[in-house]
């Protein structure tokens, strides 16, 4: 039977790294104050096996909570399509996932607006959302059915004003999360 529907809970802390130092560089370093996030996803398969080949295509949306430090503590709702890569070795199933969309906070976070001081550049609520993310099939990695399709690993939660093509904002934020999916 194919499961359609995606439900992923994932908690995460801020980095002050920029999103290359992060995906290339594997700088997953924290932010120095306290800034973590929750945030839970739900998504809808559109297309399985894309082009043939091992890429399933979702539309996503997800609601979060943004615990800020120093300033008033944040909301976000995101709406973004996501693909995932499925490669299947050893009876186990690691997934690729990368995603665009458009992500909108109830208050500028906290390290969005630090950057955006330091180089004297706006600041928005609505701004690019990228979801990028690794992780594997927990209930087969243990063999256990009731655990299939239950998915647990990283994504990094990137929000940015695309080089200034959103509301004129050059900077962004970087949040490092670890989840469990579930396919239902």
């Amino acid at each position: 039977m194919l499961k359609e529907y995606s439900l992923r809970f994932g908690y995460g802390y801020a980095s002050e790294k920029d999103l290359g130092d992060i995906l290339v560089g594997g700088d997953f370093s924290s932010h120095p104050r306290d800034l973590y996030v929750y945030a839970l996803d739900g998504g809808y398969l559109l297309k399985k096996d894309t082009f043939t080949w091992p890429l399933d295509i979702y539309i996503k949306s997800g609601l979060a909570y943004y615990n800020e430090d120093k300033y008033d503590d944040a909301y976000e709702v995101t709406l973004y399509a996501k693909a995932y890569l499925n490669l299947d070795f050893y009876s186990n199933r690691v997934r690729i996932g990368a995603a665009e969309g458009v992500s909108y906070t109830t208050a500028v976070l906290e390290t969005e607006d630090v950057e955006a001081k330091e180089d004297k550049e706006p600041t928005s609520q609505f701004l690019n959302y990228l979801d990028i993310s690794l992780d594997f099939d927990f209930g087969k990695l243990i063999g256990s059915k009731v655990l299939d399709e239950t998915y647990v690993g990283y994504a990094l939660k990137h929000r940015s004003g695309v080089f200034g093509l959103y509301n004129g904002v050059h900077g962004g934020s970087n949040y490092n999360t670890f989840y469990v999916e579930k396919n239902f």
